[in-house]
């Protein structure tokens, strides 16, 4: 039966004792993690969030009903336990922090029985990750997660702690806003009040930070929520965090500059690593061309090499063919693997054609300078050496090419890349290659739009030399943009923002909007502009990223306390769900198709 902690008072977390405590008597309180009966001597783990701390129950020591509550002691138990603190008696545990000693039990309390759990609670879990969801409470005592939800509330308090010295004020924006379907899918909630009319959850503080700006607050930051209601990968949930932040009077080297330093303080607090400033800068250009990414890995090689110049005019037409439609052939060197058995060779063209790739051209360079190709038997010698030449290949070396669109072939080849850097097991976790992408598209055309749509968002400013083509050639645009990458993740992005309404109104112009539907969509902040708005520029981090990137986890669903999965639900509380009638009703909402939900009920 659990009892009532009867005026105890916990001293100290478990793992806050060392050798310097033996003597002391001390009262610690936590769960069970393993009890082990040797008869006369009973040993227990006992863990909190802190760590594991060796219990000893001496017959003999312990009054009879203590030593009878030890021996009832199983996994997950909540318990209460004031002894003496001395040194280990048997050999120093290594792994724990508290390795070196041990409380020997005066007294005993159980606060709380459990029954048996449907999953060992320890570090490093091999238990399917849809069990430990749906028992996320259980999941959140293991000691990983734990120590990365404490990291994440260390990381929120040194981030308000750094934007406070820097002059940064903390400001709410709200949740409940108007729907601007100008990019990613809104979650919408209807109003009571105002039947027939939603209210739109924020994918970001956008348009307030802005407005804070204009009235003049200067330097704004926020750890905010936000929602999207887009498909959902490792590195995305539907409701997130970020790190927002806007400036005024400022460009972007101020920008970068804060921010660097910001991240430099992060990583040295958090894990003693020493960032080198500043940060290496990269176009959006050339990081194309080089690594077929906006957001490449700089912790290997395996850059792309453009061959269009060399193959143009050969004898294979899959090369000449996206040639002459306007593409481009380019390949990567995978150095060494040039006896890559040909099973994995078609694997990568499999996965190739996952990315719209029609196919995978490749060509293995033998160690006595013979080759082995996909293609070879449409090029003469000349074109093979020259295009070997051109790749930098050498004996045992594997080069793969692809050939269409200058889109496709990126897209392909860059995850390619990684792809190949994950086999070749090439990616390595405490190694942390910070890069800038600047100088983004403006604008990217949207087929399902059939017009251009903002890369970044309608308020970023282009370059100023651009802004003549802004009606007149959109494509060749270049926004003042700017996303700081950490080892091919995104980490955060930000622009200049445009503060001149002759700019805004030709940006509008260029997505396709009439004066009227800006003013009904954004007019608040355009009417704000009218009266003297500062030069202004920002950024917003990933905070869930960041996180998953100091604690070299995988998903953001290991710092996340309680994630949804893919389809954004929550296996725990069984969210989203149906609501009755009466709610409906009041809302003035309809349901015009019930569709049949997993379990058989109706639902919206």
């Amino acid at each position: 039966m659990a009892e009532s902690m009867k005026g105890l008072k916990r001293t100290c977390r478990c793992a806050e004792l060392r050798e310097d405590n033996i003597g002391e008597v001390v009262t610690v309180m936590g769960w069970v993690q393993k009890q082990r009966n040797k008869g006369s001597i009973i040993f227990v783990d006992l863990r909190d969030r802190s760590g594991i701390l060796q219990i000893i129950f001496e017959e003999g020591e312990i009054h009879a009903e203590g030593f009878a509550k030890a021996e009832r002691l199983r996994s997950e138990f909540v318990i209460a336990v004031t002894g003496k603190v001395v040194k280990r008696s048997g050999a120093v545990n290594e792994n724990l922090k508290t390795g070196a000693i041990e409380v020997r039990a005066d007294s005993i309390h159980i606060l709380s029985e459990s029954e048996t759990p449907p999953f060992p609670i320890e570090a490093g879990s091999k238990t399917k990750e849809e069990l430990r969801l749906k028992y996320r409470y259980l999941d959140l005592r293991r000691p990983d997660l734990q120590n990365n939800l404490i990291m994440r509330s260390r990381v929120a308090g040194l981030i308000r702690q750094f934007m406070a010295e820097e002059g940064f004020l903390e400001i709410e924006t709200p949740m409940l806003t108007k729907s601007t379907p100008e990019g990613a899918r809104d979650y919408l909630v209807p109003s009571r009040v105002h039947p027939g009319n939603f209210y739109a959850l924020p994918q970001s503080p956008q348009i307030f930070k802005q407005l804070l700006m204009c009235s003049g607050y200067d330097r704004y930051f926020q750890i905010a929520r936000c929602f999207r209601d887009e498909d959902l990968r490792a590195d995305r949930q539907p409701e997130f965090t970020q790190v927002d932040m806007e400036l005024s009077f400022v460009d972007e080297e101020e920008v970068m500059e804060v921010n660097e330093r910001l991240l430099q303080r992060i990583f040295k607090e958090i894990l003693d690593v020493d960032i080198e400033l500043p940060m290496r800068r990269m176009t959006w250009q050339e990081a194309m061309d080089r690594f077929g990414s906006d957001k490449p890995d700089l912790r290997f090689g395996m850059e792309l090499h453009d061959v269009s110049d060399v193959v143009k005019g050969c004898g294979f037409g899959v090369f000449t063919g996206a040639l002459e439609q306007g593409g481009s052939v380019r390949g990567i060197n995978a150095q060494g693997q040039g006896n890559m058995p040909r099973k994995k060779i078609d694997a990568l063209v499999q996965y190739a054609k996952d990315f719209g790739a029609k196919g995978l051209a490749y060509l293995a360079i033998n160690e006595d300078g013979t080759c082995k190709s996909s293609f070879a038997k449409f090029m003469t010698q000349e074109e093979l050496d020259a295009l070997i030449q051109a790749m930098e290949g050498k004996p045992g070396d594997l080069l793969l090419f692809a050939a269409d669109t200058n889109k496709v072939v990126y897209d392909v080849l860059g995850n390619l890349r990684l792809e190949l850097a994950r086999n070749l097991d090439l990616l390595d976790k405490n190694e942390y290659q910070f890069l800038w992408i600047t100088e983004f598209p403006e604008f990217e055309y949207s087929e399902e739009q059939e017009r251009y749509v903002a890369m970044h968002h309608p308020f970023t400013m282009p370059m100023e030399e651009d802004i003549p083509l802004l009606m007149t050639h959109p494509e060749k645009v270049r926004a003042r943009a700017y996303d700081i990458v950490l080892n091919g993740t995104e980490l955060g992005g930000g622009s200049i923002r445009i503060h001149q309404n002759d700019v805004q109104e030709a940006m509008f112009e260029a997505l396709g909007f009439t004066p009227e539907k800006a003013q009904e969509q954004f007019g608040f902040l355009l009417d704000a502009f009218r009266y003297g708005v500062p030069p202004h520029a920002g950024l917003a981090y990933g905070f869930d990223r960041l996180i998953m990137l100091l604690a070299k986890q995988d998903s953001i669903r290991d710092v996340i306390a309680f994630p949804k999965v893919k389809d954004a639900s929550c296996l725990m509380t069984d969210a989203p769900n149906a609501v009755n009638d009466k709610q409906l009703e009041e809302l003035g909402l309809n349901i015009s198709a019930a569709v049949q939900t997993e379990n058989g009920e109706s639902g919206v």
